[in-house]
């Protein structure tokens, strides 16, 4: 099977060395007696209890355990760490842990942004990577089944190369994440507007739960069998099953692509004519809104205008029409057409992540925010989280994009920098957190739109869930009723004890 498998991507460097790495949360830890471990590796995975593999398996792309990093620590390391190579193995090591109560932190690229692969109660982190392939493509029924530890950038290199086929799921995260990790997560690709998030992708799924148990959800275009079993754990972040194989849809390779860019004197007049364009029908592959801010530090404009850039791709007809729909609106909105070599530009650095290391490296503290809202709330919240975030003492610069756009509503991605006291850095962060989640739901927005909830956003779940916060709770009882798979995470509770944070 191609692709082969790959290795996460190290976020930055831990001061001292993993194998010498601390724990910075504080939760009850579970250690994983030797005859569990013996049973463990009687499954046939590779079972490692090495320092340099425990303290890399401590931490995610958590922009603030990357600041704990420099001080020589982990969020929390695992006690031992598996890789198994097939679903039957993955069966055997979940089994084993749900009869000795151990916790289980299912992992891939490690590339969450909110701790969701941190294994804060320490036991068994369960490495998916050794899973990786393209194991059949239908070209007629267009779906592709693949394997949860494939890495992003090598799946549709592969996909392309020997199938001339795409899924459209391209996350900035790429080449750090892995489909298992962008299923779990709910992710978005920058193409969505188009191809849809990756739950409207998946097709089918492969999950082992809690107890070893092997089922396969969904598979046949819109069936009518009961509720859609594909989304119960869609967005689940491994508290419900682990995702050990996938059937996506996939589509030709485009035949044209086009491109456009506007300035516009306000971010509501851009929004409205991104909401326009989008239900007359015209679904613009990419729709990227960049406030005054962003637009002068990445595009280099007057920092006075609001930067919209365009993109499409798919039959040269469809393509046009789409554009032209979308210069009409902002014809009549009286927006400034602009070089569309700023879109050029965007994919140019579009995957880029490297710039995060060296601001934390020097003492910021930084990181995005990115929710949902409907197009009627998305100009308040976006001046309302703004204000909020900027009014944290210790902030430096607080700006937004607006990067993902459907009949309803969009996405606003956040970004902030702050720089206090080495000792201040988490108070503020989560200060700044707090500000801007409050501002957000306050005014009707999502938790989030692609990043998911993990460690970081757990305190907002009962409050951004309501009333339906109690069955997702009944859910994870009825399908783990130990609480083994990733305690700790989507605010559910832990029979393993309080995490410390924040």
């Amino acid at each position: 099977m191609k692709p082969e498998p790959g290795a996460p991507t190290e976020p930055i460097e831990i001061a001292g060395g993993p194998a010498t790495a601390r724990d910075h949360l504080a939760a009850p830890r579970v250690d994983i007696p030797e005859d569990v471990l013996a049973q463990l590796r009687s499954s046939g995975a590779d079972v490692t209890t090495d320092p340099d593999a425990l303290g890399r398996s401590g931490r995610d792309w958590w922009p603030l355990a990357m600041v704990w990093a420099t001080a020589g620590e982990v969020g929390a390391r695992p006690f031992a760490v598996a890789r198994p190579t097939s679903t039957e193995q993955v069966s055997a090591l979940l089994a084993t842990c749900d009869r000795a109560r151990i916790p289980v932190t299912t992992a891939g690229g490690r590339s969450s942004v909110v701790g969701g692969a941190v294994p804060v109660h320490g036991g068994l982190v369960l490495d998916l990577c050794a899973m990786s392939g393209i194991v059949s493509v239908d070209p007629v029924s267009l779906v592709v089944e693949v394997l949860s530890g494939t890495f992003g950038d090598r799946f549709e290199a592969e996909l392309t190369a020997s199938h001339q086929l795409t899924v459209g799921h391209w996350p900035q995260s790429m080449a750090l994440s892995t489909v298992g990790g962008w299923i779990a997560c709910r992710g978005a690709g920058q193409l969505s507007n188009r191809y849809g998030k990756i739950e409207d992708i998946v097709v089918g799924l492969e999950v082992v739960l809690a107890d070893g148990t092997v089922i396969v959800t969904g598979g046949q275009p819109r069936e009518a069998v009961g509720p859609d079993l594909n989304q119960l754990f869609v967005g689940s972040e491994g508290t419900l099953g682990v995702i050990t194989r996938a059937w996506l849809q996939a589509h030709p390779l485009p035949a044209d692509t086009g491109a456009a860019a506007y300035g516009f004197t306000t971010f509501a007049a851009a929004l409205d004519v991104m909401r326009r364009t989008i239900q007359r029908g015209a679904d613009v592959a990419v729709l990227r809104l960049y406030d005054a801010v962003e637009a002068q530090r990445s595009y280099e404009t007057d920092g006075s205008t609001h930067l919209l850039l365009a993109y499409d791709e798919g039959e040269p007809t469809l393509v046009d029409a789409r554009l032209g729909l979308l210069a009409e609106e902002a014809e009549l909105a009286g927006a400034t057409e602009l070089d569309a070599g700023f879109v050029d530009r965007w994919f140019e650095h579009r995957n880029e992540v490297s710039a995060l290391e060296g601001l934390i490296s020097r003492g910021y503290v930084v990181d995005t925010m990115e929710v949902a809202a409907p197009w009627a709330a998305l100009p308040g919240i976006f001046e309302a989280a703004i204000a909020a975030i900027s009014a944290v003492p210790g902030t430096l610069a607080a700006s937004c994009h607006q990067s993902h756009s459907y009949q309803t509503g969009g996405c606003l991605y956040f970004t902030f920098a702050g720089q206090v006291a080495p000792e201040e850095r988490d108070a503020y962060y989560v200060a700044a957190w707090e500000a801007g989640t409050r501002a957000v739901l306050e005014r009707g927005g999502a938790l989030s739109h692609h990043h998911g909830v993990g460690l970081n956003r757990a305190r907002f779940v009962p409050d951004a869930l309501g009333d339906a916060f109690p069955t997702l709770v009944a859910l994870k009882s009825a399908l783990d009723p130990t609480g083994i798979l990733n305690p700790g995470k989507l605010g559910l509770p832990s029979p393993f004890g309080e995490v410390a944070w924040p």
